[in-house]
């Protein structure tokens, strides 16, 4: 009796010293947008490939679970909703890390680390600028300045252009046709989408131009659970180890675009 009682004892005891489970059902719940964003994931339903769709399942391996992607979310804001909500125990769709954010969500650690950008029509700016280089005034700009809504830079910009008149837009490709027809003087994005549109359409060089922030950042990195502190360091480890503290900038993830495009 005494010795059932002792082994029971045991048993117990092992049960509370074994590891628990960074997440439960065997699944990695992963909210990734709707919409693509190559080379880091494609559209709903287009394809398995990009930097985003090889970092979760590379997770999800290295966890021993499935990765079950939510496409559901319909701007950048979107995921970290699912965070927060709990219905998503990760955010991986070139999320960019915000202050505003970290306030309910946790973050991994960068894995790839692009500059601010603009997108200018090339007529307005030179009305704005009045010969002068952009650089001098473009922190001063008081004229119109178009954000997707839902992203980082909606929430960047009131306060790298606090004089400008803020228009928010549904998706990238509407804010490109406002550059395009003028009611608009620059767009405000990372660097990567703006030199990725010039790969895409080289006639936009026409009536816009680039320019980069140099000083102002765009952290690239994992969202978590804030439920889940343990899933966001095996994150870090997973970023770590595996990975080799890779931090991909603009030139690499736009050398992987263009050859993405040759396929």
């Amino acid at each position: 009796m005494l010795i059932a009682q002792a082994q029971a004892v045991a048993t117990q005891a092992q049960a509370q010293d074994a590891p628990k489970p960074i997440v439960s059902d065997n699944k990695l719940r992963i909210a990734m947008p709707a919409f693509a964003s190559d080379p880091f994931f494609p559209a709903d339903g287009s394809g398995d490939n990009g930097i985003d769709m090889d970092l979760a399942r590379g997770i999800a391996a290295e966890l021993g679970v499935e990765p079950v992607f939510d496409r559901s979310a319909v701007t950048f804001d979107g995921m970290v909703q699912k965070l927060t909500s709990g219905q998503a125990d990760l955010a991986i769709g070139k999320l960019s890390r915000t202050l505003k954010r970290g306030r309910s969500i946790l973050y991994s650690r960068p894995y790839a680390m692009l500059h601010q950008g603009l997108l200018a029509n090339r007529v307005n700016l030179a009305r704005v600028t009045q010969g002068k280089p952009p650089e001098q005034i473009i922190r001063d700009f008081s004229g119109e300045l178009g954000v997707i809504e839902g992203s980082s830079f909606a929430t960047y910009a009131a306060t790298t252009f606090p004089h400008a008149t803020i228009q928010r837009f549904a998706g990238w490709n509407t804010v490109i046709d406002a550059i395009r027809n003028g009611t608009i003087d620059l767009a405000y994005r990372d660097d990567f989408e703006i030199k990725k549109l010039m790969v895409d359409d080289p006639s936009m060089t026409v009536v816009a131009r680039s320019i980069t922030l140099t000083d102002k950042v765009d952290t690239i990195a994992v969202g978590v659970s804030p439920a889940n502190p343990h899933l966001a360091a095996f994150v870090d480890l997973y970023l770590d180890l595996a990975r080799g503290q890779q931090v991909l900038n603009t030139d690499e993830i736009i050398a992987r675009y263009r050859q993405g495009s040759k396929a």
